[in-house]
């Protein structure tokens, strides 16, 4: 069983009882959250695709801990003008756990 949920703008396919790293939430750790933005949603035998969403389905998962992502470096050059930039970036994620698809 899973289902394809939008989680601050993007779209993840999650199961039960996994973990997932989304975009940073602002949740505090160890609280329930439900997502009403439930895309698509197959249980074995069927398959239920909304229009955009489907009514009454609801993922609710638990949030575990907030972290950085590792840092991704962004260089630029233009050879022969002397011109060089560097600079670095780290995505804020969040920890969350699927408890209950339903």
């Amino acid at each position: 069983m899973f289902a394809v949920v939008d989680i601050a703008g993007q779209q993840f396919n999650v199961e039960e009882n996994t973990k997932y790293y989304v975009p940073r939430l602002d949740n505090d750790v160890d609280t329930e959250i439900t997502f009403d933005l439930v895309l698509l949603f197959n249980d074995g035998k069927e398959t239920k695709v909304g229009l955009p969403t489907i009514d009454g389905m609801k993922v609710t998962a638990k949030v575990l801990e907030h972290l950085k992502d590792e840092k991704v470096i962004v260089f630029k050059k233009k050879r022969r003008k002397s011109y060089k930039k560097k600079n670095g970036h780290r995505q804020q994620l969040t920890r969350i756990e699927v408890t209950k698809i339903a």
